[in-house]
């Protein structure tokens, strides 16, 4: 029986959201398949370049109407974009699931937590659009002044495309800019959906593009484009950063996560095992800030292990439309890979506590055990970005080694550690090279403060005021009441001239 939603989806599919509509692409398409049941559910389209170059230019024409609002019309556009994201939410939820196969309950929640970032930037920007300096020149008001950019490209991934879209759809629309993003190739229609959300602002202002990466590049690289977030691969991130800087846009880049999980003797064993099941393994571990290095003090090492195995062993797997507790990875070519990169552990010694195989009661779909590996720190898994369901723990004997591991990555997204020592928790605050720190409550997000990493993670921050900034240019004002002779101009005094002094 076809539902009301997967109706929806067929009659979305192959098609872009183009100046306020739903219009067909006239390029080639390619297969959406359910991950669960691994049944095509829909097509993707590779817009053309035609497509691509009136898209961008729908979003210069549409940012400019958008910009000669007042910022109070703004912020009421963007507060009914919230509203209507979260009565949006479950049917958008619905769609996520049954595109990259994360538990409903994790897809539902996204919608939710995407419609809180518009609140957030609706009133931030309304504020907050400069400031006034202190006057250089007696009787004169000077000021900075905060513009928008133009039209930013958004590049978002599968594992969270809802959320990461409004995030800088928030701050990109606070600020005053239009918005075109391109989805997965695997989660287009949870976007195309969600455009529903954003149908009274001014046509062109928030569109979707779809397609592969000569979209990505031809939207990046584009004269009539001014700013970029992009989240992804290394490799990709790297491209989209050089093509960027020939012209100087800004860019916002999250490009991979290797996050360490500490946890030291003071901690409650039993909680910390219970939370690091969930940052290893929450949407089947397809999340930047994963636990992926778990680090245990030897003190405790036994103990947790214990713990961890027994919460994993408990955890249901399945399509995430059922009750379950972690669906499938999103594609078979993502299963593969961590197929692969589980195989190459065991290989190095790793050994395999649970899961590490896919599950005998499922013959269809991309589904993976949830695994736990004891590892060393030198394995290839421990220095690269897993983006599945695998903890792989490894012994320490202070917290001065946990520190030097943790730090003994090219990535440095986010960090946590379990401890109720207050020492230990302000020396990772203080000595841990990452742009998260999570003590004793791992994979939060606040709507109000900063997220990004350093090092080969990327550059740039979002949510904020710092999110906000991403996405502003600023403009500095010299007001001088009325146009006077001032003696600083020409022609210059004799008696200042070298050959007086």
């Amino acid at each position: 029986m076809t539902t009301e939603i997967q109706k929806l989806m067929h009659t979305l599919s192959g098609k872009n959201y183009l100046n306020g509509a739903y219009v067909a692409s006239q390029g080639e398409r390619a297969d959406i398949v359910d991950p669960a049941t691994e049944q095509v559910i829909g097509h993707y389209p590779m817009s053309t370049d035609a497509e691509v170059d009136q898209a961008i230019a729908y979003a210069n024409a549409a940012q400019k109407q958008w910009w000669a609002l007042s910022a109070t019309e703004r912020a009421d556009a963007l507060h009914e974009v919230s509203r209507k994201m979260k009565l949006n939410a479950a049917r958008v939820g619905e769609v996520l699931t049954r595109e990259m196969g994360k538990p409903y309950r994790e897809s539902n929640w996204e919608g939710g937590a995407a419609a809180s970032s518009i609140d957030y930037y609706a009133e931030l920007a309304r504020h907050d659009n400069g400031r006034v300096a202190g006057p250089a020149i007696a009787g004169q008001l000077h000021m900075t002044v905060k513009e928008p950019l133009g039209v930013v490209v958004s590049i978002v991934p599968f594992n969270y495309p809802v959320l990461l879209f409004a995030w800088q759809a928030a701050a990109s629309l606070a600020a005053g800019n239009a918005i075109i993003v391109k989805p997965s190739d695997l989660t287009p229609i949870s976007l195309l959906i969600l455009m529903e959300a954003f149908d009274h602002l001014p046509a062109g202002l928030v569109q979707v593009l779809c397609g592969g990466p000569s979209v990505g590049k031809r939207l990046v690289a584009h004269k009539d484009t001014h700013a970029v977030a992009f989240t992804g691969s290394v490799p990709a991130a790297q491209s989209v950063a050089q093509a960027a800087a020939v012209r100087f846009k800004p860019v916002l880049i999250e490009a991979s996560g290797n996050d360490p999980f500490i946890v030291m003797p003071s901690a409650p064993v039993a909680t910390a095992a219970k939370c690091a099941a969930f940052a290893a393994f929450l949407n089947c571990g397809q999340v930047c800030t994963s636990a992926e290095r778990l680090y245990i003090h030897a003190d405790v090492y036994d103990q947790f292990l214990v713990a961890l195995k027994k919460e994993v062993e408990a955890l249901r797997v399945g399509s995430g439309l059922d009750c379950v507790d972690i669906g499938p990875m999103a594609s078979s070519r993502e299963r593969d890979r961590f197929e692969k990169m589980i195989a190459r552990a065991v290989e190095q010694g790793a050994k395999v506590v649970t899961g590490g195989k896919r599950p005998a009661h499922l013959s269809r779909g991309w589904f993976m055990e949830p695994t736990i590996l004891e590892v060393t720190h030198d394995m290839d898994i421990m220095h690269s970005e897993s983006f599945g369901p695998v903890a792989p723990i490894c012994k320490v004997h202070s917290l001065d080694e946990a520190i030097q591991y943790a730090n003994d990555s090219e990535f440095g997204l986010g960090a946590n550690i379990f401890t109720h020592n207050l020492t230990e928790a302000m020396r990772v605050v203080n000595e841990i090279e990452s742009g998260i720190v999570w003590v004793n409550t791992p994979l939060n997000d606040n709507d109000t403060v900063p997220f990004g990493g350093r090092k080969m993670t990327g550059t740039g921050r979002e949510l904020g005021s710092e999110g906000l900034e991403q996405f502003r240019r600023s403009k500095m004002v010299m007001i001088a009441p009325e146009a006077q002779s001032d003696p600083e101009w020409f022609p210059y005094p004799d008696g200042d001239a070298f050959c007086n002094a």
